[in-house]
């Protein structure tokens, strides 16, 4: 079930009414989420939900049996493995194994040796990266003693498939998450009003900006070879809004939905494209994601506290990893190693990109160095952006070196214009409340009729100036 669809609207108000009037003990509150979690998961394919539910019961089996053989560090070791390779084995054989296939066929296809593999003819099941991941935390954190294992199974299936964050995330790890399942939940009306606020800026993300650039994009994307190169960079451009409005979208939404049923997500964007370097680019994009690989991938290959040289690799291990799983395409591989390059170089000349404060803080505008430093970082991003959205290397390669050949401006070839103008609004915007949880949070407007009428006429906006094509959202794929 889409956000941005009809069935959710009328969805989530049942869901909320039975919630919070009806189902007032917090156990049948924790089981009823778990059936409407799993009615709107089962929405795209009912078959899935064997899928979601085998991973969540053999983690929170595998919770209790290191509870069980505490102080047996072998036997411990022995069920987190092998609850880890099973989940893993669930992502491979769905995700990547006729990727994995194909490029041992052409590896053999070109020593001179013809293999008949076999191919599995399989439907991705939406957001299995993401819940995947989420369970793997458990497991992990159980076995390092970080967390007590659950023994209320309706709590933990509650965790992996609450249906506000399950299909494309915050991956939330089960210290922040669990607990609140645990406790008693009252109504906040206050809370559940910031949520809808920041249900409200979603939207606005994804179906006036997102969607409205993703029309433009698709349309002329594989048009590279005959475009100016102004046209492509305004397509790169529109790319790197879309994404960023389209999952950031996905997230606020996510995150406001939680709040109407009293739970709290974590933040998974903070501005990202005001950022000053690449590594703070990090930090502020996807951050549940960032944070998962830092702690489970990075600080166990000994993180920055190495040789520089193996901090360098454990860069390129971690987003070699994180590129995979984004999809199974070289594309988002090579995308990947593109940002571990540009940290490298970071690393190597020791440059600080260690910011912990909102650029420009206290000011209405940056200084020139930092204005600099952002535009550095925005096109950088933008290169990324565009290796991650096409089709093959060869497009990518393609579309980049189009960029550099042909010619630069043709008038009559000068497509989305209105949409760029969109997104600069739009950047303007959020520059201004920066430093805001979120730009819908009001919290400079003390008058609770204005804060209104402000959240009706976005709403009137966002109706009159949505994108006549409302697709899917992009993280969905992986």
């Amino acid at each position: 079930m889409l956000f941005n669809s009809f069935e959710f609207l009328v969805f989530l108000p049942i869901v909320f009414v039975l919630y919070w009037f009806v189902f007032r003990n917090r156990r049948i509150q924790n089981l009823f989420l778990v059936a409407a979690s799993y009615v709107f998961y089962g929405w795209w394919d009912w078959r899935f939900l064997f899928l979601i539910a085998i991973t969540s019961f053999c983690s929170y089996a595998s919770g209790l049996l290191l509870e069980h053989y505490g102080g047996k560090r072998r036997i411990q070791k022995a069920v987190s493995f092998a609850n880890i390779a099973l989940n893993l084995l669930i992502l491979g054989v769905f995700k990547y194994y006729n990727f994995f296939m194909e490029n041992f066929e052409a590896m053999f296809r070109s020593a001179g040796y013809q293999l008949d593999w076999v191919m599995l003819d399989v439907i991705l099941p939406v957001g299995i990266s993401f819940y995947t991941f989420q369970a793997l935390s458990y497991t992990i954190d159980v076995y390092q003693g970080k967390l007590k294992a659950t023994h209320d199974i309706v709590e933990f299936f509650a965790y992996i498939c609450f249906f506000p964050q399950l299909v494309a995330g915050p991956i939330e790890r089960a210290t922040n998450l669990l607990p609140q399942f645990q406790n008693d939940r009252r109504f906040n009306y206050d809370r559940a009003v910031d949520g809808c606020k920041q249900l409200l800026w979603g939207f606005v993300k994804k179906i006036v900006i997102a969607d409205r650039c993703a029309i433009i994009v698709d349309l002329y994307w594989n048009q590279y070879q005959d475009l100016p190169a102004l046209t492509l960079l305004m397509l790169g451009v529109l790319f790197t809004f879309q994404i960023y409005c389209d999952f950031s979208g996905y997230s606020d939404i996510a995150i406001g939905c939680a709040k109407l049923f009293g739970i709290q997500l974590t933040k998974n964007f903070d501005i990202p494209y005001f950022s000053r370097s690449i590594p703070e680019f990090w930090r502020r994009w996807h951050i549940s994601l960032m944070t998962w690989f830092r702690d489970y991938v990075y600080i166990p290959l000994g993180g920055s506290r190495c040789a520089r040289w193996k901090v360098i690799r454990n860069v390129f291990i971690v987003w070699g990893i994180s590129g995979l799983w984004h999809g199974a395409d070289w594309t988002f591989v090579c995308w990947g190693l593109f940002h571990a390059s540009l940290l490298a170089i970071y690393i190597i000349f020791g440059i600080n990109s260690k910011y912990d404060n909102v650029v420009a803080h206290g000011r209405f505008l940056p200084n020139l160095k930092e204005a600099m430093q952002m535009t550095l970082t925005f096109i950088l991003v933008v290169i990324g952006w565009i290796i991650f959205r096409a089709d093959s290397m060869s497009q990518a390669t393609g579309f980049l070196l189009s960029i550099c050949t042909n010619p630069f401006f043709d008038p009559s070839a000068l497509y989305g214009l209105k949409e760029i103008k969109l997104c600069f609004l739009f950047l303007a915007i959020e520059w201004l409340r920066r430093e805001d949880p979120f730009v819908l949070h009001l919290q400079w407007v003390r008058s609770k009729p204005v804060k209104w009428c402000i959240c009706i006429a976005i709403a009137v906006f966002s109706y009159l100036f949505m994108a006549d094509n409302i697709g899917s959202f992009i993280y969905f794929q992986f």
